[in-house]
């Protein structure tokens, strides 16, 4: 008994002493940095300052967290159109089918992002697999800029975080009694208002967490944004980083950070409330 109240005061102390060390304490000096004023030698001054807040309220950065939300909102959206519809069917088909389609979903896992990313721009270059098969078509008469544009980010967003759309979706779904659905159609619901009662509702969850796991990273990445977009394109990932790498302006890097961080526990706290409804019954 004495051995196991050990180990267990182990194991939860030296779990909270990393969410300390490596979790708290870095976030609470990101918001204290983002409250210093920049220094003209060293990267900031120890002097109150909120600045670094007024400057996100310039119509520059205004448009490029407009830009941010608008390009995440938009591959989260598509991420759970077409994954939704995989998930159902990999949750619902017999069990030696679904353990294949699941390998397929995690084996871009097994290869790095970056890559993944150098592959999309061999596939949408001038002289790249998507141009040559419409110009050999004859679609074309002309290679089409499909790179460094918000189309190419687009995509290449969308192609890297579909699996983390997928795999809480199918966490979900398998939970989910086909007897609850059956009972529907049998009261007289159609396919549509089964869904939209009971299959919607009931796997909330998942959609939510979906969506934060594709939203979240889709607003603060920058190599996608810098590979397939080019300089004509700046997302707030990439804001960040040149704020700390380039132009050494920490308190302004800090205080996009705390925005993405602010954004993050606004989908957290949405998450905990779509559990608890989805729990207690209480959506429509």
């Amino acid at each position: 008994m004495k051995g196991d109240l050990w180990f267990q005061r182990v194991s939860v102390g030296t779990t909270w002493f990393w969410l300390a060390a490596f979790a708290l304490i870095p976030n609470v000096m990101v918001v204290a940095a983002s409250l210093l004023e920049r220094g003209d030698r060293d990267f900031i001054r120890f002097a109150l300052s909120l600045e670094s807040y007024r400057r996100l309220l310039d119509p520059l950065y205004l448009r490029v967290l407009w830009n941010s939300l608008y390009l995440a909102a938009l591959s989260t959206l598509t991420c759970l159109a077409m994954g939704y519809p995989f998930a159902y069917l990999l949750a619902r088909v017999p069990r030696r089918y679904s353990r294949l389609l699941l390998l397929l979903v995690i084996i871009p896992f097994w290869t790095s992002s970056l890559i993944r990313t150098y592959a999309i721009i061999i596939i949408l270059k001038t002289r790249g697999v998507v141009n040559n098969i419409l110009l050999w078509t004859g679609l074309i008469q002309a290679p089409l800029e499909l790179l460094h544009n918000d189309l190419a980010i687009f995509i290449g967003l969308v192609y890297t975080l579909l699996p983390f759309m997928v795999l809480p979706l199918y966490a979900a779904i398998e939970k989910l009694d086909p007897l609850l659905v059956e009972a529907a159609r049998d009261l007289g619901a159609g396919w549509l208002k089964t869904f939209a009662r009971v299959v919607i509702p009931l796997t909330l969850p998942g959609i939510v967490a979906g969506s934060m796991l594709v939203f979240l990273p889709a607003l603060g990445m920058f190599y996608i944004p810098d590979l397939l977009g080019g300089a004509r394109t700046l997302l707030v990932g990439s804001l960040i980083r040149n704020q700390f790498l380039a132009a050494r302006d920490w308190p302004f890097g800090a205080a996009l950070s705390v925005v993405l961080t602010a954004v993050m526990t606004l989908l957290l706290l949405v998450y905990a409330r779509s559990r608890r409804l989805a729990y207690r019954g209480d959506l429509p």
